[in-house]
């Protein structure tokens, strides 16, 4: 599976083969993999590298600025509703499902705080590629991921205090500003510079974003990895089984909501993966720039299961047709 932000004409454009699915399918878990066995054998080096998890995420922002075409936007804008309801859908069922389930699971509160940042969090950018591999709606996926993301300037930081601020004093000031400089300014830089540039010289520079963002993904979870490797040992099944709810439960409702009123099967599929996919390397930088490192642990963990997930669910999907 590949982490990519991109916009219609990249996704559309991209020759589909069963040799490309399978290639999508395994090479983001193929660099998880490899980065994770040197963040073990390197814990101190790549301990160092904490202080740049933000620029390494706002580089992965600045390639989504990149890709943007307004004009596709402004087609799916013409039934906001498709974008209106999954964006409630994201910015309600995910947060709560995450304080719900670390509570009653009896999680400590650091990995509480943590479950709220992720669900707190937009779409993720892994949901585009997704979305096109389950055959879902693209141009909906991307404009939703694009509403989600610039809406978390906002949102997450009110969420976070919401549901943590019985745990820890939360400063939605400072979150908001974390926000802001790693999420929109690097978007709106992005879309401002392409303007600038020959399309045709874009065009090529695009095709490099996704294996440049699988690898920075990967490196950031080995960061994490190397960081708590002591206490990733004694994680215990509670955890997990929060980690893997909470990105179930939020396919199962999202794609029930949506079958209740009665979308498309393609935006159905759609709404629920973006949903139930969440932006974890924003969750890991605003937890390590605002909390503990324990705090960052639930976000490095969806990153790898809720990918793992959605294959699952591509395949299902594909075989019931």
């Amino acid at each position: 599976m590949i982490f990519i932000n991109a916009s219609k004409c990249l996704i559309l454009n991209f020759k589909i083969t069963k040799r490309n699915r399978i290639n999508m399918k395994i090479s983001f878990l193929f660099f998880i993999i490899f980065f994770l066995i040197l963040g073990g054998n390197f814990q101190s080096f790549f301990s160092s590298l904490k202080e740049y998890i933000p620029i390494l995420l706002g580089l992965i922002m600045f390639g989504m600025g990149l890709t943007i075409e307004i004009k596709d936007i402004k087609k799916i804008c013409n039934k906001p509703i498709f974008i209106l309801v999954g964006l409630i859908l994201q910015f309600s069922i995910m947060p709560f499902l995450a304080f719900f389930l670390s509570t009653i699971f009896g999680l400590k509160e650091q990995f509480i705080l943590g479950f709220i940042v992720l669900g707190s969090c937009p779409g993720g950018t892994a949901s585009n590629v997704i979305t096109y591999l389950a055959r879902g709606n693209v141009v909906l996926s991307v404009s939703m991921t694009i509403f989600s993301t610039l809406l978390a300037c906002f949102l997450t930081p009110i969420l976070i205090y919401f549901y943590g601020k019985s745990f820890v004093e939360v400063d939605t000031v400072s979150l908001f500003k974390s926000t802001f400089w790693i999420v929109i300014f690097p978007i709106l830089d992005g879309i401002v510079i392409r303007k600038f540039i020959d399309e045709n010289k874009i065009k090529t520079f695009i095709e490099y974003i996704p294996k440049f963002v699988e690898i920075v993904i990967a490196l950031i979870i080995a960061i994490i990895f190397a960081l708590n490797y002591e206490n990733i040992l004694k994680l215990n099944a509670n955890f997990l089984t929060v980690v893997i709810l909470h990105n179930i439960l939020g396919f199962f409702i999202a794609y029930l909501i949506s079958s209740k009123l009665f979308f498309p099967k393609d935006v159905q599929k759609t709404v629920s993966i973006e949903v139930a996919m969440q932006n974890s390397g924003l969750g890991v930088a605003l937890s390590l720039l605002h909390f503990e490192k324990l705090v960052a642990l639930p976000s490095a963990f969806f990153s790898l299961w809720h990918n793992l997930s959605a294959i699952f669910l591509i395949n299902y999907w594909n075989y019931k047709k």
